[in-house]
């Protein structure tokens, strides 16, 4: 579950979880119908940010907490608990208290607590946003490897877009309360259902020029002499209409020369930021006054400079359409 702050994500993990109850629909869980059943019955855990370790235990006895509230016989207590502790990496540490541990070790043992009960379903509330950038990045591969073996399903709330896009089979993007769009990480990044998502997953231009002919299923929006756009066109569009749509910067090629493609504008390089592996040129355009462009730095491109005239092509497929009144309601 991804989205901005207040969107609506914690509380629908919250629902899942039984904390919260819907005002309206059903929570299922394999097929079964758990809205009115409380937390303590439903077959899931949670994993918090804060990640709630009993201070006073040490790493063995806040694994087993769980095992020994449902009453686990001793020997299969010890035989779960192991497993869980070798499988999160944490061979070794079982006699620490959570004050000995990195944050990261924390995050492993809260993990740990939740999966040693073995829940159908696994729910967690940004778990990795305590963590210094590398070690997030580590776990996040931990996550999918420990997802992976036991083969559960893994309910992931997170405001970070990079986080989302690595860790998930499924992305539910949601605003104001509601999913924009639910795919595959590809689906949502190369074809935004919304203006919303195009501009919240990652960087993308979001363009809009109203359309002088619609031909085989695409609109011309003629820019100057020379410089076009085609968009594939929603749906029924007549001439004079408006149409927004969205262009991701690394589709976009620069050239010195006018090219031979059906998608192209002229303009002029306003910034231009060096990243190591990739520069990021501002393009001003007469159809926008800044269009970002990413392109990689190897020996094949041209590099350009701040002043410099510059041609900017992409292909028809690479536009995505929206409505008008998805393009007013977008986020920068």
């Amino acid at each position: 579950l991804l989205g901005p702050s207040g969107c609506g994500k914690t509380t629908t993990l919250r629902m899942i979880a039984g904390f919260e109850q819907p005002t309206r629909g059903q929570v299922l869980l394999h097929g079964a119908d758990v809205t009115g059943i409380g937390p303590d019955k439903r077959d899931v855990n949670m994993v918090f940010q804060n990640y709630a370790l009993f201070p006073h235990l040490n790493v063995r006895d806040n694994i087993a907490f769980g095992l020994k509230r449902r009453r686990v016989a001793r020997a299969e207590m010890a035989t779960r608990v192991r497993e869980i502790t070798e499988l999160v990496q944490l061979g070794g540490l079982d006699r620490r208290m959570p004050k000995e541990l990195s944050g990261g070790q924390q995050q492993r043992v809260a993990l740990a607590r939740a999966l040693v009960n073995r829940p159908r379903a696994l729910l967690l509330d940004e778990p990795l946003g305590a963590l210094d950038l590398k070690l997030r990045q580590a776990m996040q591969i931990e996550l999918k490897r420990i997802q992976r073996e036991l083969g559960i399903t893994f309910i992931y709330v997170t405001h970070d877009q990079g986080e989302a896009l690595t860790m998930s089979d499924r992305l539910a993007v949601m605003q104001d309360g509601r999913i924009e769009q639910l795919g595959t990480p590809r689906q949502v990044y190369d074809e935004p259902a919304t203006a919303f998502v195009a501009g919240f997953i990652g960087a993308s231009n979001i363009l809009a020029g109203r359309v002088s002919r619609v031909t085989g299923g695409t609109a011309v929006i003629e820019v100057a002499a020379q410089e076009r756009v085609r968009v594939p066109a929603p749906g029924p569009l007549e001439a004079g209409a408006e149409l927004a749509f969205t262009v991701r910067p690394e589709k976009i090629s620069l050239d010195r020369e006018m090219p031979d493609r059906d998608c192209r504008l002229r303009g002029r390089v306003s910034e231009v930021i060096f990243l190591g592996t990739s520069t990021t040129y501002v393009i001003a355009t007469g159809l926008a006054p800044e269009i970002l462009v990413f392109q990689q730095n190897d020996d094949s491109v041209q590099h350009l400079e701040r002043g410099d005239e510059a041609w900017l092509s992409w292909r028809v497929t690479h536009a995505r359409p929206f409505t008008s009144s998805e393009h007013k309601g977008a986020t920068p």
